[in-house]
């Protein structure tokens, strides 16, 4: 694990605002009859001045447009903040710029001058290749325009990442597969692949309270889960993340600085951010982080000290989540925290064949990684 403040710098902007809210979705998306993009334009760039200047002398490795459905950006307001970002803070080479899309026609349609404005990776929310699944998840597309807005991505951006989810009420082993194998031949080098969850506060967590909703769980759950990673792995788009899939070098180098624990900027609504071993938090709601902004010059409701055993913690449960695990003296050196107190051995010991430790260098195995949320209490200590 690279020094949190000589790895390349990691910024994400959020864009809080969705045509609909999806049933499944707890991000902190919003819908609006009207948004002032002028308005927003300002103060985003008003945000992000505000942790440039907090962050002097750092290398930026990678934006990450998220929300929300930052597609809906104008693409001008796209341009202004890569400018703005890597004016701040010089790029690597190989310099990561990610939005994230819904594949609609009419987002497809401004993904030329979205790549004009200096984005060179797209993350694309299929969520299903069957128009049946795409209605129960809310989507506005159907499987013909998703296919569409791909060919147009593929046309325009050097990569991009599909979004699906599966384990859906009812999805029987062989449906997926086809459906996998489908979207494995795609041609696309990046596949994030979710398991249906139901988040508290929303309309599925509502159905599923009421009886009317249903998910995979236990054996049948497992065997989902199995089929994925034999099946992306025999593409060679193995899991190098527990729901994220690439080939070799195709990795999101953002989503790694998080994995990584490395320093993260945040802006934009309900954003976060790690830096000088503070965590900043933003307002959450859209209209009062952008009266924080038009009031203090940035966003931001906290900031807090990382405990030492914290910021250990944070970097064992983000780092074990990664099929290359994590390096321990790293965490040791960065943290303060000596190795000995960061994981239990006994833990590790009773689990064999589920999570393996080769001198200071600790993984989650293959046969593991469908029990990391019951591996990861078990075995780190830092607290």
């Amino acid at each position: 694990m690279a020094s949190p403040d000589d790895a390349p710098l990691a910024l994400y902007i959020h864009w809080p605002f969705c045509v609909s809210k999806c049933p499944y979705c707890d991000f902190n998306s919003h819908v609006r009859a009207t948004v002032d993009e002028a308005a927003w334009q300002r103060a985003l760039l008003a945000d992000l001045a505000h942790e440039a200047a907090l962050l002097p002398g750092r290398r930026l490795g990678s934006i990450f447009f998220g929300g929300g459905t930052p597609s809906l950006m104008p693409p001008a307001t796209v341009a202004a903040l890569i400018e703005a970002a890597v004016a701040a803070w010089p790029p690597t080479d190989d310099v990561e710029i990610t939005l994230e899309a819904n594949p609609s026609s009419v987002e497809a349609a401004r993904f030329a001058d979205i790549a004009a404005a200096g984005v060179n990776r797209v993350s694309l929310g299929l969520q299903a290749l069957d128009d049946e699944a795409l209605h129960f998840l809310g989507r506005a597309h159907d499987v013909s325009e998703a296919l569409g807005a791909l060919d147009v991505a593929q046309a325009r951006f050097a990569r991009v990442s599909i979004d699906l989810i599966y384990a859906r009420p009812g999805q029987p082993l062989a449906m997926w597969e086809a459906e996998l194998a489908r979207a494995l031949s795609l041609g696309t080098e990046h596949l994030s692949l979710y398991q249906l969850t139901i988040e508290p506060g929303t309309r599925f967590a509502t159905e599923a309270a009421a009886g009317r909703l249903t998910i995979p769980d236990g054996d049948a759950a497992a065997d989902l889960f199995e089929l994925t990673r034999d099946r992306t792995a025999a593409a060679g788009i193995p899991a190098y993340e527990i729901s994220n899939h690439a080939r070799a070098g195709e990795e999101s180098r953002h989503n790694l600085a998080y994995w990584r624990y490395r320093d993260y900027v945040g802006i934009g609504p309900g954003a976060h951010g790690r830096r000088h071993r503070l965590a900043s938090f933003r307002r959450r709601k859209p209209e009062n982080w952008l009266a924080a902004v038009a009031r203090n010059g940035h966003g931001i409701e906290s900031e807090e000290p990382l405990a030492p055993t914290t910021r250990a913690s944070e970097a064992l449960l983000m780092g074990l989540r990664l099929a290359e695990g994590v390096d321990l003296a790293a965490i040791a050196a960065d943290s303060g925290v000596p190795v000995p107190a960061l994981v239990d051995d006994a833990a590790i010991a009773a689990l064999p064949g589920l999570i393996a430790r080769d001198g200071t260098r600790l993984r989650v195995t293959e046969a593991g990684m469908i029990l990391l949320d019951a591996i990861l209490p078990r075995v780190v200590r830092a607290e």
